[in-house]
């Protein structure tokens, strides 16, 4: 049984690791459309059961911010 002569050793870690083995990480684009299509969503929604000017500029900034509500709340149900 032959014994492996080469007594050099790769240590290969983190962001070295995807350049090493030519990797890309992956693009943002999909979760971009994702989030897009849900601050749509919530923003059509807290627009038209707003009932006055106020409860509507509420209504933007809630759109803008539920997804990361949404990641924290799973997050935390997960456990992780």
């Amino acid at each position: 049984m032959p014994k492996n002569k080469s007594s050099s050793s790769i240590k290969i870690t983190g962001i070295e690791n995807l350049k090493n083995l030519d990797c890309k990480p992956a693009s943002p684009g999909a979760s971009g459309a994702v989030y897009g299509l849900g601050f749509l969503g919530a923003l059509y929604y807290y627009l038209t059961t707003a009932t006055s000017l106020w409860m509507g500029v509420v209504g933007v900034i809630k759109a803008i911010f539920w997804p990361g509500v949404l990641v924290y709340g799973a997050l935390k149900f997960l456990g992780l």
